[in-house]
């Protein structure tokens, strides 16, 4: 698989590209090595450059742009683990790798918006990239999940709140780890 066609395909062309998906193996240790650790950069170098350019510490900023890149990492991981589970109460077909080929590919759409930090103000066009994100994941659950259309919104929404609730926890506790280091 080819990264930047893929990106492009899940951007463009969703409902075939996730057609291609279904037929893939969701193997962790290639989806995370060859995909997650490549686009998982892009909100992390651009932070990085842009808090640096918009003057805050150069520390800090490495600190908070490698910390934010490791979390992607475990949210994707959690998030999935979360999908798969919650997939038999809305009709959904328990498969692990195939709640974690949807989260990941969902998640494209805000990792290229990544892009956008370079310039801090315009960071909250991001989360026009995380809505389409949304949207992508509910076009997948019915192929990779095996979710009835009918409960593919409910599925969807369930899993979100719930990702944005691991996602919360997870910064509040690395909040409280920094406040205590410095």
């Amino acid at each position: 698989m080819n990264v930047v066609e893929r990106v492009k395909a899940i951007l463009v062309t969703p409902k075939t590209e996730w057609q291609a998906i279904e037929t893939e193996p969701g193997d962790p240790a290639y989806l995370f090595t060859n995909y997650v650790a490549i686009l998982a950069a892009i909100p992390a170098v651009c932070g990085f450059i842009g808090m640096t350019i918009f003057g805050r510490n150069i520390f800090g900023s490495l600190v908070y742009a490698i910390v934010s890149y490791l979390l992607t990492f475990v949210v994707v991981y959690v998030v999935a683990l979360i999908a798969d589970a919650l997939a038999p109460t809305f009709g959904a077909r328990k498969d692990q790798p195939s709640a974690l080929k949807l989260v990941v590919y969902s998640m494209t759409p805000a990792w290229v918006a990544g892009v956008f930090l370079l310039i801090p103000p315009l960071a909250i066009l991001i989360f026009l990239g995380a809505l389409y994100g949304l949207y992508l994941f509910w076009l997948g659950v019915p192929g990779l999940m095996k979710a009835p259309a009918e409960k593919s919104v409910p599925y969807t929404a369930v899993v979100i709140v719930c990702a944005i609730v691991v996602s919360v926890v997870l910064w509040w506790i690395i909040g409280q780890i920094f406040h205590v280091v410095a």
